[in-house]
């Protein structure tokens, strides 16, 4: 999961150091890392504590999700084999994973610095934080761990079409640092890889992990009268900002998940985030006009 730092709004609703995509010490891995912060997963030494906590998270989130994911999301958790108790041993389940799309699946720590963030994307590795929740936390947390990347985002990366625009957003994450517009790179990223929602046979459906990991999310983005759910336009995401505190205001809809590389074939995306910087910024509580 991905919060960008540099997002004005985003930066402030929480500390630095809570913040996704942030190292709280960017200038070096932290000890035991590899210079691109990644960490042996170390399976044999989860504890039996720490499985059940994920066989906890999995049987409540499948639940919530009945009816509510995308279909591709339901396929991926077979192909993977992720309904198997216990946290995922990443050696077999990067073995289903790269064969379907030249994914893998990496363990880091916990944060990392953005471009180590986007690199990892660009090259095909999921960076997945190497823990777990407590079971008194079951519904917060600080940072992402390991149910969040692994259940929230590796199902639709056994997807081709997602499989292709996480590549490409990793690729435009390391452009729009050297261009200054990470924060509008980060808006995309949050409202389609995090929150996003697909429009599937005429129903709305959820794709985003920031919403599938979610137990109480996953319910109001579908069910709640209280946000607002436009179709997705490229610019207006680029405008809109997002608080990391609570529930979306706003969930943009896509057509299918096979539009999604389609979404970044509208002219050149820094330009549009160019043009975008001459506009205001847009509140998501505010609907579409």
């Amino acid at each position: 999961m991905y919060k960008d730092p540099t997002d004005p709004i985003a930066a402030a609703a929480e500390p630095m150091a809570e913040r996704h995509g942030a190292a709280k010490d960017p200038t070096a891995p932290p000890p035991g890392a590899a210079a691109d912060w990644t960490v042996p997963q170390d399976w044999q030494a989860l504890t039996q504590e720490e499985h059940a906590v994920w066989d906890l998270l999995f049987a409540r989130q499948q639940q919530a999700l009945a009816g509510r994911a995308v279909g591709a999301f339901e396929q991926g958790l077979d192909l993977l084999r992720l309904s198997r108790p216990g946290i995922p041993d990443f050696d077999e389940l990067n073995e289903r994973l790269f064969a379907r799309t030249g994914w893998t699946v990496v363990a880091v720590p916990g944060l990392v610095p953005d471009d180590v963030f986007f690199e990892h994307l660009r090259a095909r590795r999921f960076p997945a934080g190497n823990f777990i929740r407590k079971r008194s936390q079951l519904d917060y947390l600080e940072e992402p761990d390991v149910f969040h990347d692994v259940f929230g985002h590796v199902p639709l990366l056994a997807h081709p079409e997602m499989a292709d625009f996480m590549q490409a957003l990793g690729e435009l994450g390391l452009r729009a640092m050297g261009a200054g517009a990470l924060h509008r790179l980060a808006r995309l990223y949050w409202y389609t890889v995090e929150f996003g929602l697909a429009r599937e046979a005429g129903d709305l459906r959820i794709y985003g992990a920031g919403i599938v990991s979610s137990f109480g999310e996953s319910r109001f983005a579908l069910e709640s009268p209280e946000p607002n759910r436009p179709a997705f336009d490229l610019e207006r995401v680029l405008r809109t900002t997002y608080r990391t505190d609570s529930f979306q205001e706003s969930y943009f809809v896509i057509d299918g998940l096979d539009g999604l590389p389609r979404l970044l074939e509208n002219g050149d995306l820094l330009a549009l985030c160019a043009e975008a910087a001459k506009r205001p910024d847009v509140d998501p509580s505010l609907p579409p006009a």
